[in-house]
């Protein structure tokens, strides 16, 4: 029996690697919505926090072995793929990041609707004859996707200056605004309550301990915030491949949490929240913490610049790898807590309006009814273009 491009148990097979940080989270996020749609969901994935998380929403979950990075293995990743593409023999792909990207279009080459999702060029997170190849790739590679969906409007204009010739969609990324509320400043780690003292002033930090989250040039920004702000305690929130590293180079006011369950208690607990990247698409961080209600500072990269609010504060944009704009930044909001509010309340009204997860769900559902064969809608923040 025939079935319609809208019935809702068409499945759609989502693609991941990695399977922690932003990227697992956007895909839950999907994930859970398409769920309560009714939409039959199977995550591919390896093995991890992603495909535990996924089981537990419901979704049917098949492992796929692959490294984070492209290697020796790809051609026996993308043959594991062609073999699970067989089992679940999905009607439309969403393939999440580089390499998921990479092996996924290397293994569909087309033959369904696919959506891919960068979550951040690759080419832009490497160098060299590195960065050359990512970037012929992509070129190449866009002919297997129907649409490149993109997190920002400055992600798509990347692409297109790079000569990446695809039928964009842009939709920004969501957070889940009943989890990410306004509440009490008494985080795990935060110091006063206990001893009826005002509590000293908290930075935090929360991502990967990467070079792209640039919590190395926190870190040296950090002395000059101390000389002007002496009690002043920053959070790392998250784990990594930099962490023995930042580690080592980190004075004792500096905490390390590792990964947390509950990050929006970290959020709450801030006096400040800091990205200082050296690129995004649009990470979910800033947009949690504004959530929170709480300020964000992040650095004047594409994505980052994004996520903040129209007429937000100047001082809350520095430029990337610059610890003297970023100490200034952050000693100037530490010493201001009347411009924190305010901050804080436009923040949290911004994300509310414009970033609700429920808001991501509905235009992603926009673009799949359209590639299954439904007149496209195009509501709420999707927006189309063609560079062909």
């Amino acid at each position: 029996m025939h079935r319609s491009a809208t019935d809702p148990r068409r499945r759609v097979l989502h693609l991941a690697q990695p399977v922690e940080g932003g990227v697992a989270r956007v895909v839950l996020d999907l994930t859970k919505a398409q769920l309560a749609a009714g939409m039959r969901v199977t995550v591919g994935c390896p093995d991890g926090e992603l495909a535990e998380t996924a089981r537990e929403l419901g979704a049917e979950v098949r492992g796929w072995r692959a490294g984070r990075s492209p290697g020796a293995g790809l051609g026996d990743e993308v043959r594991r793929l062609g073999r699970l593409l067989d089992e679940v023999r999905p009607e439309l792909v969403h393939a999440h990041s580089a390499k998921a990207g990479l092996a996924g279009r290397l293994a569909v080459r087309g033959r369904i609707p696919t959506l891919f999702q960068p979550h951040a060029w690759s080419f832009e997170a490497v160098g060299g004859v590195t960065a050359a190849l990512a970037l012929r790739w992509e070129r190449w590679a866009a002919r297997w996707a129907h649409r490149v969906v993109c997190v920002s409007e400055a992600e798509r204009a990347t692409g297109v200056r790079a000569g990446i010739r695809a039928r964009y969609a842009v939709v920004p990324n969501g957070i889940d605004t009943d989890r990410f509320t306004p509440g009490a400043q008494d985080a795990p780690g935060r110091s006063g309550p206990a001893t009826g003292r005002r509590p000293a002033p908290l930075v935090v930090c929360v991502g990967r301990l990467c070079p792209q989250k640039g919590q190395d040039v926190l870190l040296r920004a950090w002395p000059e915030v101390l000389r002007r702000v002496p009690d002043a305690r920053l959070a790392l929130v998250g784990d990594g491949p930099d962490g023995a590293e930042l580690r080592r180079t980190a004075p004792g006011s500096v905490e390390f949490t590792g990964a947390v369950a509950d990050v929006g208690a970290w959020y709450r607990a801030a006096d400040l929240v800091v990205l200082p990247s050296r690129w995004e698409g649009m990470a979910l961080a800033p947009l949690e913490a504004m959530a929170c209600g709480r300020p964000v500072l992040v650095t004047d990269v594409d994505g980052a610049r994004e996520s903040l609010p129209p007429a937000y504060d100047a001082r809350c944009l520095v430029p990337p790898d610059r610890p003297d704009a970023l100490a200034g930044a952050v000693t100037a909001l530490l010493l201001d807590p009347g411009l924190r509010a305010t901050l804080g309340d436009r923040g949290r009204r911004h994300v509310q309006s414009t970033h609700d997860v429920r808001r991501t769900a509905e235009a992603v559902a926009e673009l799949y009814r359209e590639l299954l064969g439904e007149r496209p809608l195009m509501t709420f923040e999707c927006r189309e273009s063609i560079h062909s």
